[in-house]
This record gives C-alpha cells, structure tokens and sequence, in this order.
C-alpha cells in the first residue's frame, strides 16, 4: 500500500509517502513541505497548495491520500486556512479517482504513538522510529504528513471493513423493510366470510 499524507495548511503543507501494510516494517518514500508566501493572495495561495500536491501526486502515484481531518480550533482564520487546503487535497485526488481518508489529529497520535494526546516532538520521534530514520522530519507539517500515512496504512484496512459492515447492514436492513411493507398490506386486506347457503323452502 503506497499512501501519501496531507497535513493541511495555506502556509505550510505537510506531504509525506509511505509504502507498506499493517504488520510489517513501513518505508518513507518522500516527505517535504508546500510552501505559500503569506503575503499572496488567497486564491493563488490555493493554486500553489494544488500545483505542488499534483507535483507529488505525479511523481509517486498514491494507491489513497490520508488528510488531517480539521477539527474547531479557537483561532477561527487558521481553522479556515486549514480547511481550505484539506479541500484542495481532497480535490486532487478526487480528480484522479484516488480514494481519500480522513483522519483526526488524536486518531494519528494515538496510532502512532499509542496515546491520543502526544505531542509533536513525541510523534516525530516516533515517526523517526518506525520509518528508520537517520533524524526526524523538519517541519512538524512534514512529520506529521508521514504519521499520518502511517496511520491510515494501520487503521485504514481495518476502517474499510467496517464501512463495509455497516453499508452491508443498512442494504439488508433496508430490504427487510422493503419486504415487510410489500407484505403489510396483503395482510390488511379484508376476508370475505364465507357465502351461506340458502333455505329450501
């Protein structure tokens, strides 16, 4: 499985690549940074963020994308930002077919470094540790990219199975309804007694 990991943001943009599946030693394939300058506009802001992921998605053609879910945050002008760019994400790989995740912050802390609530200088050691690096990544947004493949490498089998449960379970649940409504109303229909038999005279 070949992921690539989004860490949203309109100044840094966090990408990582990892290959590998659940059980078995993971490689980094590529990890960086999408860059903007603060002082463009916003819309070319977005336009870089979509040329430089199309960049990666070209160079290592991901089999999914995982992308930081964004969560509320009190600085409302930086939830926006990091909304924006998840959308640009999501819309890459939308274009291309390629299927996306999305993962909360303390989904991937917790995957990687077994507690929810690490933080960042605990998941790049971690990061650092799984994938054998020599050193962390540098930024954070870079680390994070990559702890964010890994975790849907881990989880994402496992999340998929269960996606599939419940739609399997709403399909027959569905049908059930379906057929007790299509048998509801020859049950309500009236019956006729029997007809009496006449006196002789």
């Amino acid at each position: 499985m070949l992921v690539l990991g989004v860490d949203p943001g309109l100044t840094r943009c966090g990408v990582g690549v990892v290959e590998g599946v659940a059980g078995r030693p993971l490689t980094m394939r590529g990890v960086g940074v999408v860059r903007t300058p603060v002082d463009a506009e916003l819309g070319q802001r977005l336009v870089a963020i979509e040329q430089g992921i199309e960049q990666w998605l070209d160079e290592y053609k991901p089999e999914f994308v995982a992308v930081e879910r964004v969560f509320s945050q009190h600085n409302v002008r930086t939830v926006m930002g990091t909304a924006q760019a998840s959308a640009v994400a999501m819309l890459c790989a939308a274009r291309r077919g390629i299927p996306v995740a999305l993962h909360t912050p303390s989904e991937v802390k917790a995957a990687v470094t077994g507690q929810g609530r690490a933080d960042k200088a605990q998941v790049g050691a971690m990061v650092t540790r799984l994938l054998r690096l020599d050193a962390p990544p540098k930024p954070a947004d870079a680390a994070d990219a990559l702890a964010l493949a890994i975790c849907h490498i881990w989880r994402g089998p496992a999340q998929s199975r269960l996606q599939q449960a419940v739609v399997q379970n709403r399909l027959q649940q569905a049908h059930a309804l379906h057929a007790s409504k299509q048998a509801a109303p020859a049950a309500s229909q009236p019956v006729s007694p029997p007809a009496s038999k006449g006196r002789t005279a």
